[in-house]
C-alpha cells in the first residue's frame, strides 16, 4: 500500500512523535528527570542519542560510580543499560512501554573507568503483543565487544487493573 499526501503526513507526523518519544524518555532519565534511581544512575552519562525507526546509537562514557572494585564498568548497571535501550527502540515501533519477559545477555569484554562506549540498539521483530530486541555495545575506540543483550518485550498498558488476590 502506497501512502500518498494526508495518509503520508500523518504517518510521518506519528513517526516523528515516535522518534522524539523515545529520545525524550532516554535523556529525561539520563538527567534524572524520572524514573528510578537505578535507571538514572546507570544512563547519567550517555549521550549523542541517534533515534531513527527500530533503531537507537548512542554513546556513554563509563563513571567511576558504576564501576566494580577492580574499576570495570559493573555488570549489574550494563544489564539496566541495555534493558533501557532495548525498550526504547521498541517504543519507536509501536509507541509502547514494555516489560521484559526473557532477557540475557552475554559479557564479552570489560569497559574501564571513562572509557567512551556506543551502544546500538535494533528492533528485530514483531509476533502479537511481543517485541524482540539486540542491544550491543562496543569500546567507541577499539571497536571491541562489550556485550550483546537480546530481550523479548511485551506490550505493557498502563491503564490495566490488576485483581486484588
Amino acid at each position: 500500500m502506497k501512502l500518498v499526501g494526508s495518509d503520508l503526513t500523518t504517518h510521518v507526523v506519528i513517526a516523528l512523535t515516535l522518534f522524539k518519544m523515545a529520545k525524550d524518555w532516554i535523556q529525561s532519565l539520563a538527567l534524572g528527570r524520572q524514573g528510578r534511581a537505578i535507571e538514572t544512575q546507570a544512563l547519567h552519562h550517555l549521550y549523542s542519542v541517534h533515534v531513527q525507526k527500530g533503531l537507537i546509537q548512542c554513546n556513554f562514557i563509563v563513571p567511576k560510580s558504576l564501576s566494580d572494585r577492580d574499576g570495570n564498568w559493573h555488570v549489574g548497571a550494563i544489564a539496566t543499560l541495555i534493558d533501557v535501550i532495548g525498550a526504547s527502540a521498541i517504543v519507536t515501533v509501536v509507541g509502547n512501554i514494555f516489560v521484559a519477559l526473557d532477557f540475557n545477555i552475554s559479557y564479552f569484554s570489560t569497559a574501564k573507568i571513562d572509557v567512551k562506549v556506543k551502544i546500538e540498539a535494533k528492533v528485530l521483530g514483531h509476533k502479537g503483543k511481543l517485541s524482540s530486541n539486540m542491544v550491543v555495545i562496543r569500546n567507541k575506540e577499539s571497536g571491541e565487544l562489550i556485550a550483546v543483550g537480546k530481550q523479548w518485550m511485551s506490550a505493557f498498558d498502563l491503564k490495566h487493573k490488576t485483581r486484588d488476590l
